[in-house]
């Protein structure tokens, strides 16, 4: 399907589309649970110990070839349209690392009356073009459980960008209490707002017992605690 004024030779490098053939929810933050397709793209700049999408970056564990493909942002944007669910979430590996090329994909979304939303790690500063109503940014700044080196995680520029923007909610993978200092030293020194925390864990029980484990903390702090849905529901399912 050609949509009328997108180039079709304009390509994006995709892992995965999810939530039309079989629809799902957003997983966490502050949509969670709202109704959303995934344009999850390929290739990121962390290399996260606890990542679960390591099949968007990890070469030494999966093969390029087999894990993503490109694709035409005409075709993205009619498999999208075939859905009447409202929310797109583009994800990753980190989707600002191809962002002038999703200008013209988002364009054709809100067009067509979609909402976005980023999840991305931080550190690459959005372009102002993607700074427009109808799309929201949930930044996950990475902390020191992540085994990524703080010069490479934490980029003072972009995260400036993101809290002075107004459409960034700051989501927190944490593990345990003692963490919740570290991020408490972030949204300090950056001025993020609003914060979200989120229980690590790849599994129904490990998800529990952190949540148990953070939830009083959390709460003092006076933060949103939010769960990951999607692990909760669907387990280690891909594509849900």
């Amino acid at each position: 399907m050609a949509l009328a004024g997108i180039d079709e030779e304009f390509e994006l490098i995709v892992a995965e589309c999810f939530g039309v053939e079989q629809p799902t929810f957003q997983g966490e933050g502050p949509s969670c649970g709202v109704p959303a397709l995934f344009v999850r793209l390929s290739r990121c700049n962390l290399t996260c110990d606890w990542c679960d999408t390591k099949y968007t970056w990890d070469w030494t564990q999966f093969d390029p070839r087999k894990e993503s493909k490109r694709r035409t942002v005409a075709s993205l944007l009619a498999w999208a349209l075939g859905s009447a669910v409202e929310l797109v979430v583009i994800t990753g590996g980190e989707p600002l690392l191809q962002q002038k090329k999703l200008i013209p994909l988002v364009r054709g979304l809100l067009a067509a009356g979609k909402r976005v939303e980023f999840e991305t790690n931080g550190t690459i500063a959005p372009n102002r073009e993607l700074l427009v109503d109808d799309i929201r940014f949930n930044v996950s700044p990475k902390l020191s459980n992540s085994g990524v080196a703080e010069a490479k995680r934490i980029v003072p520029a972009a995260l400036e960008t993101f809290a002075a923007s107004g459409r960034a909610a700051f989501k927190f993978v944490t593990c345990t209490v003692a963490e919740l200092d570290e991020i408490r030293a972030l949204v300090d020194r950056y001025g993020l707002d609003p914060v979200w925390v989120v229980p690590e864990g790849t599994t129904p029980e490990g998800l529990i017992e952190t949540t148990r484990t953070l939830a009083d903390a959390v709460a003092i702090h006076r933060w949103h605690f939010t769960q990951r849905l999607h692990v909760l529901a669907f387990a280690e399912a891909r594509g849900r």
